[in-house]
């Protein structure tokens, strides 16, 4: 009775989420084609954490704990990965960045951070291929290196054990601390520490032998342009750190707060940089020349493709160059708009900025800008809000935008606006909706004609809504029962959904369960891969995006597109346990995907990627994840992918 009972209460739970929650997929690849995140105040530094013989990544930042990318590539030919999370546990507080050494002599790398609690220090406890990080506490107590100290570790005179470089963040200053101890028992005091310089403010170190002298050399970022690069003219036994600026010149100079990590990446007996800066993106500079002699190339394609507006991103979506699918245009914190023109398809889309064409319009900071044909001559033009919370009418005059300031001047919503241009009433022309500081939303109404706009405040339209602060709205019928919904994002990265109940507004938590954005998230619904539903993007403060793929409906039902070679995709038993045969047919030979997913859209196994005949397929899922791990009882999806299209979805139940 009991096992009957569990199973109705399960069947029960995929009928509420079949009828009442979308499946959402985050691929964030749509935006990043490096799978590298793109993290304020970035600082990448390199280790071989799985005992595979290749450098992976501990990328520090100012928003979240070291973050641990695996290099699932080689030791020649690097390519970076989300890895399993070693690092969960450790705080951002203790630890805005970190770096790997063995500090206990017992062959495997333990974690040193920097963090706003000092310095920290945590040992693994695991082993060389599967590390596991204990915090031990007061490691570093007695050492004065302030809030958001940057350290890294190496042998610098020839005693066998590792001694440590810090760089300060409130004088600049990089100070070496010999280690006292010995190779298994670090002690460090400032009784014994070497004064190497000070470089103003933020110093990031990091040590590296970059003259092929056998002493360790430190390059140093800063709060600041460019690099200072300490060369030891000294000896292995004594170290004299002296300035050397030709080495780095011209490099790092166009951006800031710059973060380096010298390794060689690439396999080719040099050391290459791999630095980040204040905005996130990676940089890559491979060493070309000798050992001895460094000769920098930038290299684009390890850490390139992100898209990332610096801060503050705010996105909406309009083909604005008119080719049939939809490009990125976003708001930023420096206020100006950054448009991003879709060089893929409307199925597939690939991004190229160009924000030329709206370089004339720059207000205050906090831009948040909308899109849309206000007055009827075929020419998108663009409203734009701000942090003094006014509402700026741009008209497209074919060849760039001109602010009129006569429309909308007696708008201010107090602060943070963020305006979108949608038909509310269905009269044939645009409205608009805004949230804006205080977490409110207005409803402006288009009381004029399609091609002279006059927008005039309906008050109590949204029924109250209110999410608390910095309220950035989209709208669009996000369960296809043709009536508009909306959805809002806040300062602390809620998403919010609220269903249009003839005229009332209501939440309805089920629709976005399991979405959770960063601080100032600033939502877009858009159809990125034309399949007939709406797609969400999340903007946030970091500058980047994220895309959230609405798994709700199979693709394959445009007329003028090859039909889905997909007859039917189907799993037997279900539910199941422990497993369960995935069958489908395809019509002709393919290149066929077919994977396993959680009802939060994460992809947990992976169960075909090849090309593969024609015909009737079986697959068995043993409910097991790409790790070999056994999952939890509940719901699964599990998607087909047939030549670079999603064509058949279903779901099914693990009961254990």
């Amino acid at each position: 009775m009991k096992s009957i009972k569990m199973f109705s209460l399960l069947i029960g739970v995929i009928l509420t989420i079949t009828l009442s929650a979308l499946p959402w997929m985050q691929n964030d690849a749509v935006f990043n084609t490096s799978g590298v995140p793109s993290l304020s105040f970035s600082q990448p530094r390199f280790a071989d954490l799985d005992g595979d013989g290749d450098h992976d990544m501990i990328l520090g930042s100012s928003s979240e704990a070291p973050f641990y990318l695996e290099n699932t590539g080689t030791a020649t030919t690097p390519s970076f990965s989300e890895g399993e999370n070693i690092f969960s546990g450790i705080s951002v507080l203790d630890a805005e960045m970190g770096v790997c050494a063995d500090l206990d002599n017992d062959g495997d790398f333990d974690l040193i951070t920097g963090g706003f609690t000092g310095l920290n220090y945590f040992e693994n406890i695991g082993n060389s291929t599967a590390p596991e990080f204990l915090q031990i506490d007061n490691f570093f107590n007695g050492l004065n290196v302030g809030h958001l100290p940057v350290p890294d570790l190496a042998d610098v005179d020839a005693d066998n054990d590792l001694d440590m470089v810090v760089g300060y963040s409130e004088s600049g200053s990089v100070k070496i601390y010999l280690n006292i101890g010995t190779s298994a028992a670090a002690q460090f005091s400032e009784s014994n520490i070497i004064e190497i310089g000070d470089v103003g403010l933020y110093a990031y170190p990091n040590f590296c032998d970059l003259d092929a002298d056998n002493d360790q050399d430190i390059v140093v970022g800063r709060d600041a342009y460019g690099f200072v690069y300490y060369q030891n003219n000294g000896t292995i036994q004594n170290g004299l750190w002296e300035v050397n600026d030709s080495v780095f010149t011209g490099l790092g100079n166009e951006t800031y707060w710059n973060s380096p990590g010298l390794v060689d990446l690439n396999g080719n007996g040099t050391f290459d940089l791999i630095f980040g800066q204040v905005t996130g993106p990676l940089y890559y500079y491979d060493n070309n020349g000798t050992p001895n002699t460094p000769s920098w190339q930038q290299d684009t394609t390890l850490f390139g493709g992100i898209i990332d507006v610096g801060s503050a991103s705010n996105p909406v979506f309009f083909d604005f160059d008119d080719d049939g699918d939809l490009d990125l245009i976003s708001g930023s914190q420096l206020g100006d708009i950054k448009y991003f023109k879709n060089v893929g398809t409307s199925y597939s889309p690939a991004w190229q900025e160009d924000s030329s064409y709206f370089a004339s319009i720059d207000h205050s900071i906090y831009s948040a800008v909308t899109v849309g044909d206000v007055n009827d001559d075929d020419l998108p033009d663009a409203i734009v809000g701000d942090l003094n919370g006014q509402l700026f009418f741009h008209q497209n005059t074919g060849s760039g935008f001109i602010w009129d300031m006569e429309i909308l001047t007696s708008v201010n919503l107090g602060g943070w606006s963020a305006p979108r241009l949608v038909d509310m009433d269905e009269d044939g022309d645009l409205d608009i909706t805004a949230g804006n500081e205080a977490g409110n939303l207005f409803y402006f109404e288009n009381q004029g004609t399609i091609a002279a706009p006059d927008w005039i405040e309906i008050t109590g339209y949204f029924s109250g809504i209110d999410v608390g602060s910095n309220c950035v709205p989209t709208v669009g019928d996000l369960d296809l029962n043709n009536s508009f919904d909306v959805i809002t994002g806040d300062m602390f990265g809620e998403v919010q959904f609220f269903r249009n109940m003839e005229g009332t507004w209501m939440e309805d938590f089920e629709q976005v369960t399991g979405i959770n954005g960063d601080q100032n998230t600033a939502p877009a619904l858009a159809d990125l891969d034309n399949d007939g539903d709406l797609d969400l993007v999340l903007g946030s403060y970091n500058g980047t995006f994220n895309y959230y793929e609405n798994l709700f409906f199979a693709v394959g039902n445009d007329a003028e597109l090859p039909q889905a070679s997909a007859v039917e995709l189907k799993n037997y038993p279900n539910p199941f346990n422990p497993e369960t045969i995935i069958s489908f047919t395809i019509q002709e030979e393919s290149e066929t995907e077919l994977s396993i997913y959680n009802i939060k859209g994460q992809r947990i196994k992976s169960l075909l990627n090849d090309q593969i005949t024609a015909g009737e397929h079986s697959i068995v899922w043993n409910g097991k994840d790409d790790a070999g791990k056994k999952v939890s009882s509940g719901v699964y999806l599990y998607k087909l992918i047939v030549n670079g299209r999603i064509e058949l979805m279903n779901k099914c139940l693990l009961l254990k």
